[in-house]
């Protein structure tokens, strides 16, 4: 199969691919990931290969690839739940099944993508059930989801599962500093450490200007530590009142910038970008005390991803920053 740029999982594109071009592919699969890991664009590109007409699916080239990118393909059928639990309702599962006994229009297959079908009550996995336990053999149902533990035992048993997992940080810092203006490869690299090899959430992070308005913030901490101004400190990390991700964004970014100070020079390179602040901490602050903050951001980002409160959280930044540099 064509994984056209799909740059992470090529295991799991590998073994999909080799049941589309074996024509074995199941009735049923369950694409498990957290958003942001292209679970509906793994499913797209699924469903455009199933009804391709070329050699090497999809091939992009023929009728059926073109009108299922365009989204006007008569056999393939998409539908993405809002989020919510229950959201995706049992009206669009009975619309679905009633559709799946009709003979495909112009393809081999008829697709069902079902977007946040871990969304789906327990009456709409039920009338699913259905159509699972005896389906069609021109009839695939792709199921996308954040967690397949919301799915029934008896659906997830009539069905193939797959989990995404983040990208590599080198290839997709690569893909991302190609694809987006003004953004650095060391800028991607950094995001997608933060997000775990999230590319989706590493591109709205950019997308959005969040990048930018947390650099600063890391800038601003950064001039209260070496001005000694406690409040000035308060104030940056308020910030992170109701970000827990911008925390952990925060505690690699800052990480990067003391480690800018500990080896600058004229000539350094700047992980960080932060040129002129790295510049400040190296007049201001020892070795030692840049050691020092560093090991802190990797503690702050620890406690970060284990969920602690965030109002106790912005304390023990405030404290162990303050702590380092001697205050």
């Amino acid at each position: 199969m064509n994984d056209l740029n799909f740059i992470s999982n090529e295991r799991v594109i590998e073994q999909l691919g080799c049941l589309i071009d074996s024509k074995r592919f199941p009735h049923a699969v369950v694409i498990e990931g957290a958003q942001g890991l292209g679970k509906r664009t793994l499913a797209r590109l699924l469903a455009t290969a199933l009804v391709c007409r070329g050699e090497n699916k999809p091939c992009m080239d023929c009728a059926q690839c073109s009108k299922a990118v365009q989204k006007i393909h008569p056999d393939v059928f998409e539908h993405v739940a809002a989020g919510g639990a229950n959201s995706f309702h049992v009206d669009v599962i009975r619309t679905v099944v009633k559709d799946a006994y009709v003979q495909p229009n112009e393809a081999d297959y008829k697709v069902y993508i079902l977007g946040n079908a871990d969304c789906m009550s327990v009456s709409a996995q039920n009338a699913l059930l259905k159509v699972l336990e005896e389906p069609p053999s021109y009839v695939v149902f792709i199921l996308t989801a954040q967690s397949k533990s919301m799915l029934l035992e008896t659906v997830l048993s009539r069905s193939v599962t797959v989990t995404l997992e983040g990208v590599d940080t080198d290839k997709g810092a690569a893909y991302i500093s190609s694809k987006l203006d003004n953004v650095r490869y060391e800028q991607a690299k950094q995001s997608l450490e933060t997000f775990n090899g999230n590319i989706g959430k590493t591109i709205d992070s950019f997308a959005d200007g969040r990048q930018n308005e947390l650099a600063h913030t890391c800038c601003d901490i950064c001039k209260a530590l070496v001005d000694e101004s406690e409040y000035a400190l308060l104030c940056a990390c308020s910030v992170f009142q109701k970000d827990r991700e911008a925390i952990v964004f925060a505690a690699d970014f800052l990480k990067n910038i003391f480690r800018d100070a500990l080896v600058y020079n004229e000539n350094s390179t700047f992980l960080s970008g932060q040129r002129e602040t790295a510049r400040l901490l190296k007049a201001k602050l020892t070795k030692q005390k840049l050691v020092d903050l560093i090991n802190v951001c990797d503690t702050l980002k620890e406690m970060a991803l284990m969920n602690s409160n965030n109002s106790i959280l912005i304390t023990k930044i405030c404290y162990s920053l303050r702590q380092a540099v001697g205050r």
